[in-house]
């Protein structure tokens, strides 16, 4: 009998991260096969999509880990792409998707949004509170501390 092969867990995985990775698994699982049967004639926009479908993922886990507000910014921006690209796949000269299953789909990249904005306030809330208190962040950054007056 071969040995059971030990699994390797993180200890201290962000709970938002997780969450919104699920929510958008919902999305990902509505509009993925929608893109995939788009038409040949429409492939260039077809690949661009997919590609910017998936580029979000990494970034949840990323900002999850490293509790960096700018991969939340750069996350956020992935999604207005995909807003984009979703407005574009439904207008009447192209009609990739219809009218309605661009509704549904902005609708799970709402919720998303809507988780994300959320973490992004309370990473934001988290660091101000953070320099406030003189940290070493803050100290770091050059900005004041308690002790440390600036200009005097």
């Amino acid at each position: 009998m071969s040995k059971p092969t030990a699994i390797a867990r993180d200890d201290n995985p962000s709970f938002e991260a997780m969450a919104i990775v699920d929510k958008y698994e919902v999305f990902l699982n509505y509009l993925y096969p929608k893109v995939q049967n788009c038409p040949r004639k429409h492939g260039v926009l077809r690949d661009a999509v997919l590609a910017a479908l998936f580029v979000p993922v990494p970034g949840f886990h990323a900002a999850g880990k490293t509790k960096q507000i700018s991969r939340l910014y750069a996350v956020d921006a992935d999604i207005a792409v995909l807003r984009f690209w979703l407005r574009f796949m439904a207008n009447s000269s192209r009609a990739i998707i219809t009218e309605a299953q661009c509704k549904v789909a902005m609708r799970h990249l709402n919720e998303v949004g809507s988780m994300l904005g959320a973490w992004i306030q309370k990473t934001s809330t988290r660091q101000i509170e953070g320099s406030r208190s003189g940290g070493a962040a803050s100290a770091r950054e050059g900005l004041p501390t308690k002790d440390r007056v600036v200009g005097g």
